[in-house]
């Protein structure tokens, strides 16, 4: 049931586990993080996998790269579905039980076990050792959360959702060879599946960011259908400004910075290339 992933080398017995659902990072979970760091004890992050509606707002190899940049040396993965009937004391003995804990860190809304009875109480009632629980954190009289960086995803509020991520939401795939119809049009693109149970954000056209062999590049990316061409699938393709090569097969992350525009249809070709082009003047004029 229980999944461990080691993001560095190192001992997971005796550490400090963070507890939560951590389909990602929120500004309020790294507060958690940098406290869980201060016992100067490998850290180890919980994450469940599934239960969310539409989706996680990250894949689990997109966690990996989170938590490891964020320096929590392993995450324990926990399928909902398999963890959603334990009781408390029954989920608190699976991880004392694989870890020996020396410390627990959560935040003040944390609840776990069947019928999300167990709380931060139940925590210290039947653990011996030290656990913390943080005050969650706001903005605007808000708590900052999963849910509140979906919501705002949803509509196309990308830098706001970013504010509260701590960095920019982003993708992680490998670029897949499609019908090249950008490359035609003088608007080549790598073109990445969107991955399966990773949380949608709105359809439209953004300003992106993707690294290549350590070099920066401005992008804008079509997250949607591509009804000019009759084609309703949504895909994820990408123009990276200056970029000359060849990136089938290479796995790249999208960083999303900000929307631009929705989804159109042009009536030619030639009219979606001069959009594209006024799409990429605005992201090179920072407009």
């Amino acid at each position: 049931m229980l999944k461990t992933v080691r993001l560095k080398q190192g001992e997971t017995k005796g550490a400090v586990m963070l507890l939560g659902g951590f389909d990602g990072l929120h500004i309020g979970h790294r507060r958690l993080v940098s406290h869980a760091l201060s016992y100067s004890l490998p850290v180890g992050a919980m994450t469940i996998v599934g239960g969310k509606e539409r989706g996680n707002l990250f894949t689990f190899l997109e966690r990996e790269e989170i938590f490891r940049a964020a320096g929590v040396d392993f995450l324990f993965e926990l399928p909902f579905e398999e963890i959603k009937s334990l009781t408390p004391q029954e989920f608190l003995s699976l991880l004392e039980r694989e870890f020996f804990p020396r410390g627990y860190v959560c935040g003040e809304d944390f609840r776990f076990g069947k019928g999300a009875l167990g709380n931060a109480q139940t925590l210290k009632e039947h653990t011996q050792v030290r656990v913390d629980c943080l005050p969650l954190v706001e903005t605007d009289g808000q708590k900052v959360s999963a849910t509140a960086v979906k919501n705002l995803l949803c509509l196309g509020e990308t830098e706001k959702a970013n504010a509260l991520l701590g960095e920019p939401f982003f993708l992680i795939g490998k670029v897949e060879k499609d019908r090249q119809v950008g490359r035609r049009i003088g608007f080549p693109t790598a073109n990445i599946p969107y991955p399966i149970g990773k949380y949608p954000l709105k359809e439209g056209v953004y300003e992106t960011r993707v690294t290549v062999d350590g070099k920066e590049y401005r992008c804008i990316t079509n997250f949607g259908a591509r009804p000019t061409f009759e084609d309703e699938k949504v895909v994820t393709e990408t123009y990276l400004d200056g970029f000359s090569g060849d990136l089938y097969g290479r796995e790249l992350k999208v960083e999303f910075l900000r929307y631009l525009r929705p989804v159109q249809k042009f009536a030619t070709a030639d009219d979606l290339k001069a959009q594209l082009t006024k799409d990429i003047k605005r992201v090179r004029d920072h407009d």
